[in-house]
């Protein structure tokens, strides 16, 4: 009677000393359980019996006592119709569901936005997560299976993936600008949840309870062009700034004439062209005029779109969309546009 005593499993427990295992199968070594025999499941703990690969009963935290009372499914399943009095042979599943934190995610390949200030942007993101298992079938069925141990690390890269695949989309469709993506990582990561949740809840019966959003990140080219706008931005408007640059070079004309007025001009208007240049407002500017004097028209006070583009030190299209636009007021003369120096003045004093 000692022996057959020996082979009979009287206490299931699982006294967790680690900080990473999700489930664990009691090791019975081929031992049957003893009907009576006490079950202990600790705070934080679910038990799952399973029957010849189908689940029977669940346990929670508490000492249970094993009968047929209080094992019904498992009753149900190997037939006892009238209660058992002689041992059973069951696999029994220890799940914790406690919260596992500080999980790592990240994209291992740029996300693809369309974002309204940059076009095209390729953003990177990483940050952290918590999980729990919240329905412990599902997670023994789609996760877990027969493992005996089976912990975090073995999950993580699966989780990753899945996680990094529905954040870059939720990103995709809200259409943050890349620029206001710092100012939002908190509202991202809880409005992300209700997207996250139900996908990942059904699929492995896991609920994420937070999700953090560390960073986003930009290519290094978009970073400058960030940090130019952001210089721009301290200057102020771009039209008046290049107006007070022209008329800056009007006033401290060195030399006197067409060609001192001309060249400094020009000096102040390349002076901002490149300034919007590097901000991404306009494309390359024209070369700079040559200190050489400007040529002009036999009448000094009536000016061509060329000359005047000469005189400013921008192309001469530049001239013809102000004058089409009417924003440069010209009477044309047959084919061609004339202006008058007065009408040039006004113009660049607005």
């Amino acid at each position: 009677m000692d022996f057959i005593k020996g082979e009979l499993l009287e206490i299931i427990e699982w006294q967790d000393d680690s900080r990473d295992t999700i489930a664990w199968r009691f090791p019975d070594d081929d031992k049957a359980i003893k009907n009576g025999a006490q079950l202990i499941c600790r705070e934080s703990q679910t038990v799952q019996f399973v029957y010849l690969g189908q689940f029977g009963d669940t346990f929670g935290p508490g000492k249970h006592t094993l009968t047929t009372d209080n094992i019904p499914v498992l009753t149900r399943l190997k037939g006892w119709k009238y209660g058992f009095q002689s041992p059973f042979k069951a696999d029994v599943y220890f799940v914790n569901t406690r919260l596992f934190t500080g999980n790592k995610w990240g994209t291992s390949n740029p996300i693809m936005l369309r974002d309204p200030d940059f076009g095209i942007v390729r953003a990177r993101a990483f940050g952290t997560y918590d999980f729990k298992v919240v329905n412990v079938q599902t997670f023994l069925k789609e996760v877990a299976g027969s493992d005996h141990d089976f912990r975090v690390n073995e999950f993580a890269d699966t989780m990753r993936s899945r996680i990094v695949s529905i954040f870059s989309e939720a990103l995709a469709q809200a259409h943050v600008p890349v620029l206001d993506v710092a100012t939002r990582y908190s509202e991202l990561g809880d409005a992300l949840l209700p997207i996250i949740n139900p996908a990942i809840s059904t699929k492995y019966g896991i609920e994420v309870d937070s999700f953090i959003v560390e960073n986003v990140s930009v290519p290094p080219e978009v970073e400058a062009a960030i940090d130019k706008r952001s210089a721009m931005s301290a200057i102020g408007n771009l039209n008046d700034y290049v107006k007070y640059q022209m008329g800056q070079g009007m006033a401290t004309g060195q030399g006197g004439g067409p060609a001192g007025m001309a060249s400094e001009m020009a000096i102040g208007f390349a002076m901002a062209q490149e300034m919007m240049k590097n901000s991404g407002v306009v494309g390359s500017p024209p070369p700079l005029p040559d200190a050489s004097p400007a040529p002009v028209a036999q009448n000094p006070d009536i000016l061509d779109p060329a000359t005047v583009a000469r005189m400013l030190g921008v192309a001469e299209s530049d001239i013809m969309t102000e004058i089409e636009a009417g924003n440069l007021p010209a009477k044309k003369i047959g084919s061609a546009y004339r202006i008058t120096r007065a009408t040039l003045d006004e113009f660049l004093s607005k």
